[in-house]
């Protein structure tokens, strides 16, 4: 790639995005997006002390990573939301931050005897934080605030080696560092950049020469194989590659693939509670964990272009990320399972986790541990950022998802529109405007998942596109033009390694969805109050769940779009299929891994499978059953 003389020694991005008020959410992920503002992440800073009296804010509570990662997803969601009321509030936060900067440019809130053991993982984060906030709200201060912070980072380091979770992350203060460069260019940049990547782990040779599949002992922990840390080190290499030169997919490519063969859901992301965990249905994935894999794909389209990173986003969104929050957005898992019957406290005896507790995979406002509480707030919001992004040549809708955009392209400005349900439905139509005739390129990504795609320009004759890959079209725009897209996906069974099977269909993984009596635990446990609507819940079934696929036969089925779009009570897709009840035991509240037996105990019935991210109590991997009794 060319570079320009002022970011000489730095390969450019393949897309880039663009900035929060050049994108507009519309349809179905609006409406996700306004309810996570009127859920927990739009209230957290009112009502929980770890973000309302941080000491990042002159407070005395926690001052590490909460404040950060609840304003990484808050701020996108301020400014794409177009709400003022929560620009204001996010800017009273980054106020106070860059007011207590120190001197010397130290921006984390220790004092000087405490930096030596202060874990620098959160000054990357805020450095992260503060460019999204820039990238929103054009402040002016934060180049400067950036600049000081990581000119102070090299000297803490050069003298502090890293340790700890800075250690295990320390390729996420490349992406703040890059962009300051590309602003102004300093050789003391890409010393740090080296710098950390010569004192951080190296993945790419832990992972090519050692495996770490789960030990049969519990509570086992390392950060070597954290599964956050895991999802974020997908992009390690191809944060690096913009300055080595490397191939930024390569490492990525093997090191997915290596987790989900040894550490794999039937739905695509991996197991890790806290640690990679195996295959089975009833381990489970830390929230933390969904919406940094969703980062790391994001951060690996936009940077080498592969349009297989934004199936795996897809899918990882509509699936996992939706499951692990609650429809309305007011509580959320630590980790969700598979096949999940019973979401309660669990006995020691019980709980299946590597080193998590019984309570992990309750709904509530920090079920284990409070991270994911200030974490999952990323996930929908830095979707809609990625979405559509601009390329050397136009615009690039890298997301299937309903959007509008108006941004310069080239000498014209240009409004681009896509409208559709999908996931939910199979075709989107994507409207241009341009003020004045322009010649650029759109790319859209057509699903890997497709049995086949077709496309349709301005009401013309339809002409294939290849699945898993962009579709191109270079023109001179004109006015107002429309392109339609139509996908056609066919359902199909997953075999997991375990034997069980499950159902997905196109970016929609499927499950039998278990009937749920939900329970309200109000309390207060070490100052932090829980109280409707941001208690905790015990969920209890109240229909059978114990069944196996009579045969491969399923029906398709659509209905409206409910208010929540991952509603667990009306979902938007359905598939009807025929099961066969099995013996299949209960062990206090999670099931087995397996059925004790694959022959029936009762005749077949007709049941309905939810899109996974519909289905809170469910079994997700069943066994298929070709026999049934009479």
């Amino acid at each position: 790639m060319e570079m320009t003389e002022k970011t000489k020694g730095l390969r450019k991005r393949v897309f880039t995005q663009l900035g929060a008020k050049e994108l507009r959410p519309e349809g179905w992920l609006k409406k996700q997006l306004l309810l996570q503002a009127e859920g927990l992440s739009g209230h957290l800073d009112l009502i929980w002390p770890d973000i309302r009296d941080s000491k990042w804010i002159g407070g005395d509570r926690e001052g590490w990573e909460r404040v950060p990662y609840w304003l990484d997803g808050f701020i996108p969601l301020a400014w794409l939301l177009e709400d003022e009321a929560l620009k204001a509030r996010a800017k009273r936060y980054v106020d106070a931050i860059l007011d207590r900067q120190q001197e010397d440019g130290w921006i984390c809130p220790c004092s000087g005897e405490e930096r030596d053991q202060y874990d620098v993982w959160a000054a990357f984060l805020i450095c992260k934080v503060l460019v999204v906030y820039e990238q929103c709200s054009r402040e002016e201060r934060v180049e400067e605030a950036v600049y000081r912070a990581l000119r102070q980072l090299l000297s803490h380091i050069s003298s502090h080696t890293l340790f700890g979770w800075g250690a295990a992350r320390w390729f996420e203060c490349l992406i703040p560092l890059f962009w300051l460069y590309e602003r102004r260019p300093e050789p003391w940049m890409l010393e740090l950049a080296h710098v950390l990547d010569g004192c951080g782990i190296d993945y790419e040779k832990l992972y090519h020469s050692l495996s770490f599949e789960r030990p049969g002992q519990k509570h086992y922990w390392t950060f070597l194989n954290h599964v956050v840390n895991v999802a974020m080190a997908l992009k390690s290499r191809a944060e690096m590659s913009r300055l080595t030169g490397e191939d930024a997919d390569g490492f990525a490519q093997f090191f997915y693939e290596k987790l989900i063969r040894e550490h794999g859901m039937p739905i695509g992301h991996f197991t890790g509670d806290e640690c990679l965990s195996g295959t089975s249905p009833v381990q489970g994935s830390e929230c933390c964990s969904v919406v940094e894999a969703m980062y790391s794909y994001e951060e690996l389209l936009s940077i080498g272009g592969n349009p297989r990173w934004g199936d795996l986003l897809e899918q990882t969104a509509f699936n996992a990320l939706a499951a692990t929050v609650s429809a309305d957005m007011w509580s959320h898992q630590y980790v969700q399972m598979t096949n999940q019957i019973q979401c309660t406290r669990l006995s020691e005896e019980a709980n299946p986790f590597n080193s998590n507790n019984g309570d992990a995979h309750r709904f509530g406002l920090e079920p284990h541990f409070g991270c994911c509480t200030a974490n999952f707030n990323q996930g929908w919001p830095k979707l809609a950022l990625s979405a559509v992004m601009k390329s050397a040549e136009g615009l690039a809708v890298c997301a299937l998802v309903p959007m509008s955009v108006r941004t310069q392209v080239g000498e014209a400005c240009a409004e681009l529109s896509v409208d559709t349900q999908y996931p939910f439905r199979d075709s989107l139509r994507i409207g241009i405007s341009v003020e004045k005739r322009t010649e650029f390129e759109l790319a859209v990504r057509i699903p890997g998942f497709a049995k086949a795609a077709r496309v349709r320009i301005n009401g013309g004759e339809e002409e294939q596109a290849h699945p898993g890959t962009f579709w191109r079209l270079k023109k001179e725009w004109e006015g107002t033009e429309q392109i339609e897209l139509f996908l056609e996906f066919e359902p199909s069974f997953v075999r997991s390694p375990d034997g069980l099977e499950t159902v997905r269909r196109g970016p929609l993984f499927f499950a039998l969805p278990i009937g749920a009596e939900y329970e309200r635990v109000e309390y207060v446990k070490d100052g932090v109050e829980r109280r409707y609507p941001y208690c905790d819940y015990n969920i209890s079934p109240n229909s059978d769940w114990a069944f196996g696929f009579a045969g491969r036969s399923l029906a398709l089925e659509t209905g409206p779009l409910p208010g929540m779009p991952f509603d667990r009570d009306c979902p938007p897709v359905t598939l009807e299929a025929s099961l066969v009840p099995l013996d299949w035991e209960d062990r206090g509240g999670i099931c087995a891994a397996a059925p004790r037996s694959l022959e029936p105990v009762g005749k077949a019935v007709k049941r309905k499978l939810y899109p996974y991210g519909c289905t809170t109590l469910r079994m997700g991997a069943l066994p298929v059953v070709e026999g049934e009794k009479k």
